[in-house]
């Protein structure tokens, strides 16, 4: 591909994921936008010390293209531990149904779960919906809930949000967190984004392990390699190659094929990891690890 190529590719991938997030808009009360709760059923939970861990940004499916995803989900996790992060979680939009989609996927999968969403913008006045969000979902109770907003605001003062819950595998408390970073920032602005959820681990011991997962934005070479240096410098291993896309777009003479998504762990060990890019309701793809609290963990410093 020549440079030109990459550069017009570029330019595509800019107006694409620009227009993804044009429909999104802010609750006007900030205290409201974080709920937590559990499944009116749980799920039965085998004793597996393997824990499947699995990212997707949903673009806010609602009716058959949701049930598709909770299917997916059901088939992926069986009767496993599982760990979800899930980005572009509606919970009361119009375009979705109004519906509480975080506490309906719960319910379907018989989980744990926490949900939250960004503050509306300081320069918007009025707003009659608020933003869509990002969620977390267990196996098991999910503990010190943290809503992190991020900083580096994107256009239009937009902002974007992480959430973080501790959770227990077996004796083990593992920290999780789900992430959706804003687009249009520069490299080093995304980069602070995501050092804001490392800083969230210094409330916690050390040799805690640790999942990040989420829709980091990274549609740019630079964001990738910058991203990979934060987390790896802070003692992280990604299962899945940096080459792999997440997501697609097919745009006036290009395919649109980025990697935008991400797992990130530590004190974790993958036995196996993919992409599903036959599930297309969403223009991501969910990915997936199954992965081993490591039997020692990193010690602390």
């Amino acid at each position: 591909m020549t440079i030109l190529h990459l550069f017009v590719l570029s330019l595509v991938a800019m107006v694409v994921l620009s227009s993804s997030v044009k429909a999104q808009s802010n609750h006007p009360h900030a205290d409201t936008l974080l709920e937590s709760g559990q499944a009116e059923k749980l799920a039965a939970v085998s004793s597996s010390n393997e824990i499947e861990i699995v990212s997707y940004n949903i673009r806010w499916r609602s009716g058959e293209e949701l049930q598709q995803i909770v299917r997916w989900l059901k088939e992926r996790i069986g009767t496993r531990p599982a760990l979800i992060g899930l980005q572009e979680v509606d919970r009361a939009k119009k375009r979705s149904g109004s519906a509480n989609h975080a506490r309906k996927i719960a319910d379907e999968l018989g989980l744990y779960y926490s949900w939250t969403a960004p503050p509306q913008p300081a320069s918007r006045k009025k707003q009659e919906e608020e933003e869509t969000g990002v969620e977390l979902l267990s196996s098991f109770p999910l503990s010190d809930i943290t809503r992190i907003v991020l900083p580096n605001p994107g256009p239009n003062d937009r902002v974007r949000v992480a959430l973080g819950a501790t959770t227990k595998i077996g004796n083990t408390s593992v920290r999780v967190y789900s992430v959706h970073s804003e687009t249009r920032l520069t490299i080093a602005r995304k980069v602070e984004q995501l050092r804001a959820v490392l800083d969230d681990l210094q409330n916690f011991p050390r040799n805690t392990p640790v999942i990040v997962v989420g829709d980091f934005n990274t549609w740019e070479l630079p964001a990738v390699e910058g991203i990979r240096k934060l987390f790896t410098d802070a003692g992280f291993t990604a299962p899945l190659p940096d080459d792999e896309s997440t997501f697609y777009r097919k745009a006036l003479m290009f395919d649109v094929k980025l990697k935008l998504d991400w797992i990130w762990l530590r004190g974790l060990t993958a036995s196996s990891y993919g992409i599903d890019r036959n599930l297309t309701v969403s223009d991501h793809f969910p990915l997936w690890t199954t992965a081993k609290v490591s039997p020692t963990p990193a010690p602390d410093r």
